[in-house]
């Protein structure tokens, strides 16, 4: 809710990912943003970026990836524990855990997850739980 004003204070562009147009239409009609597309590279302070499209928790959730560093910004994909919340009408368990088997956890195990919420973890910590994720359920 507050990119608006961040995109303000430190003079910096909002990428948002095209799927979650209508939700950024709902918070913030009318303001604009550039589309972050899966696979972009995004370079700051001579760091390289790579956006994943990591849908679930919204149509849209990307996650952060910055390979040269082995740092994962993971929003509301994956936490310390799990996945990201899916209760919502525009979110759906299915997807956000083939989002995390499929992008996440392919990269590499001591990957530091920084996630969205909570502590952060490594890919490695993780991905032994999927299946009891799965059973679990949303």
């Amino acid at each position: 809710t507050v990119a608006p004003e961040l995109s303000d204070t430190l003079d910096a562009p909002i990428l948002l990912h095209p799927a979650d147009d209508m939700l950024w239409q709902q918070t913030h009609p009318g303001v604009g943003h550039s589309t972050l597309e899966d696979g972009q590279r995004i370079t700051v302070a001579g760091t390289d970026i790579l956006a994943l499209h990591t849908p679930g928790h919204s149509p849209g959730s990307t996650c952060l990836y910055l390979p040269e560093a082995g740092e994962l910004f993971s929003g509301d994909t994956l936490f310390s524990g799990g996945p990201g919340a899916t209760g919502r009408s525009y979110s759906d368990f299915p997807t956000i855990i083939g989002s995390i088997r499929d992008r996440l956890f392919a990269l590499p195990v001591d990957t530091r997850v920084n996630t969205g919420h909570g502590d952060g973890t490594r890919i490695g910590d993780e991905a032994p739980h999927l299946e009891e994720w799965i059973a679990r359920g949303s």
